[in-house]
C-alpha cells in the first residue's frame, strides 16, 4: 500500500514555458536546492478509501535536536492543527524534522518524531522534544477517520529523505488533497539570488488543499475553465482544506526576519487565487540552514555570536519566496492526477492542454 520516493516526474510549469517571476531557479527548482535540505515521502493508496501519506523535510542531516536551526512561523489563517508552534514562536528555533500529513494523523506523526529524536545516542538524557507537524484535511478523498498514517510510515519517510529532484503531485502528504477546484498535492520550487546580493537560495515546498479562483501567472484560468469557487452564488458554500508552506534558505536570517519571510510566502497563495477561507489553515514555516547560525543544545558560552542580514537587505528574499511559493503551488497542480476517493468522490486533475491554450490566448506562453 505504501511507496517511497520515486524518480518519476511529470512535466512542470516551466517545461511548458511558464516563467513565473524574475529570479532564476536553482538546479532542480526544488526546496532541495538549498544545501543540506532533504525531502522524503511515503504515499498510502489503496482502493477508493486510502489516499493519504507523509512528507518530511530535514533542514540538515545531523542531529537536529543537538544542532537546532533558527525558524519563524506565520499563521495566514489559523483553522489548523499545527503542532510545535508555541515553542518556535517563543525560542525562534526548530529541533526536529518538519512533517506534513493529514489532520487526524498529527499525533501519530508527533509520536514518530519524538522516537526519531530520542534514538540518537547524544540525546540519551533528553526529556523534552518539540515536534513540528503540519497538516491539511484530506477527508474528501481519504477515509481520514481510519488514521492510516502510523509512526512507522513517518519513520520510513525520514529514512527515505534525500536531496535532488522532489516528486510532486499525488505523493506523500499531498496524495488526497484538492486545490482551487482541481486535484492538489505536493509542489516545490526555488529561487537563487544574484551573487551581488549574496547568492542565497530560497526553496519552498507546499501541501496544497485550499480553495479560490485559480490564476496562473496572472491569467484567470479558473474562470476560463468555468471551474471556480462562488460560480453559483446560490449554492451553499463548502469549506476548503488548507495549505502548508515550508521555506528553507541558506541566507543568514534571525527568527524575527524568518517570520517575516514566512509571512511573504502567503502572498504566493494569493497570486494563485487562494482566499484563506474561514475553514482553511494556512501556515508558513521558514528556516535558515546557515551553518553559522545553528544553535547547539549545550554550550560553555553564555553568548550566541553570529552575523545576520540587515532588515534593508531582505526585499529580494521576499520576492524570491513569493515567486517560489506561487510556482510550487502551480507545480502541484500540473503534477497531480485525477483521484476517485471515498464515497465515489472524484476530483479531476487540472486539464493541462486546455490550460496551456488559455495561457496562449493571454500571450503568457508561445
Amino acid at each position: 500500500m505504501n511507496s517511497l520516493n520515486s524518480n518519476s516526474q511529470k512535466e512542470r510549469a516551466r517545461d511548458f514555458g511558464i516563467q513565473i517571476g524574475i529570479l532564476k531557479t536553482g538546479r532542480n527548482n526544488a526546496i532541495t536546492d538549498v544545501p543540506g535540505v532533504k525531502v522524503g515521502h511515503v504515499t498510502l493508496q489503496k482502493g477508493d478509501s486510502v489516499n493519504t501519506g507523509v512528507t518530511v523535510i530535514l533542514p540538515h542531516s545531523g542531529n537536529i535536536f543537538q544542532n537546532k536551526v533558527p525558524a519563524g512561523i506565520y499563521i495566514g489563517n489559523g483553522f489548523g492543527k499545527l503542532t510545535g508552534y508555541p515553542q518556535v514562536e517563543e525560542l525562534g528555533n526548530i529541533e526536529t524534522p518538519i512533517v506534513l500529513t493529514n489532520t487526524l494523523s498529527v499525533p501519530a506523526a508527533a509520536d514518530a518524531i519524538i522516537d526519531y529524536t530520542l534514538q540518537f545516542p547524544e540525546n540519551k538524557n533528553v526529556k523534552s522534544v518539540n515536534p513540528v507537524v503540519g497538516e491539511t484535511n484530506d477527508g474528501g478523498l481519504n477515509d481520514i477517520r481510519k488514521r492510516y498514517v502510523t509512526r512507522e510510515y513517518v519513520l520510513q519517510a525520514i529514512s527515505a529523505a534525500g536531496a535532488g529532484p522532489v516528486t510532486e503531485g499525488n505523493v506523500g502528504a499531498g496524495t488526497g488533497t484538492s486545490c482551487l477546484g482541481f486535484k492538489g498535492g505536493i509542489g516545490t520550487s526555488s529561487r537563487v539570488l544574484p551573487e551581488s546580493r549574496g547568492g542565497y537560495t530560497v526553496g519552498v515546498i507546499v501541501q496544497t488543499n485550499f480553495g479560490g479562483i485559480l490564476r496562473i501567472d496572472g491569467v484567470p484560468v479558473g474562470t476560463e475553465l468555468q471551474q471556480y469557487k462562488f460560480r453559483d452564488i446560490k449554492e451553499e458554500y463548502r469549506e476548503d482544506g488548507s495549505c502548508m508552506i515550508v521555506v528553507m534558505t541558506d541566507a543568514p536570517l534571525n527568527p524575527r526576519n524568518l517570520k517575516r519571510l514566512a509571512a511573504r510566502s502567503i502572498f504566493g497563495i494569493a497570486r494563485t487565487g487562494g482566499i484563506a477561507s474561514n475553514g482553511s489553515g494556512d501556515f508558513a514555516i521558514a528556516v535558515s540552514t546557515a551553518e553559522e547560525l545553528r544553535i547547539p543544545y549545550l554550550s560553555d558560552s553564555m553568548y550566541e555570536e553570529y552575523r545576520v542580514l540587515r532588515n534593508d537587505r531582505l526585499d529580494l528574499l521576499f520576492e524570491a519566496v513569493i515567486e517560489a511559493t506561487e510556482e510550487a503551488i502551480i507545480n502541484s497542480l500540473f503534477a497531480a492526477e485525477t483521484v476517485v476517493g471515498k464515497g465515489n468522490v472524484r476530483v479531476e486533475a487540472l486539464p493541462v492542454r486546455q490550460t496551456l491554450d488559455i495561457l496562449r490566448k493571454y500571450n503568457r506562453i508561445k
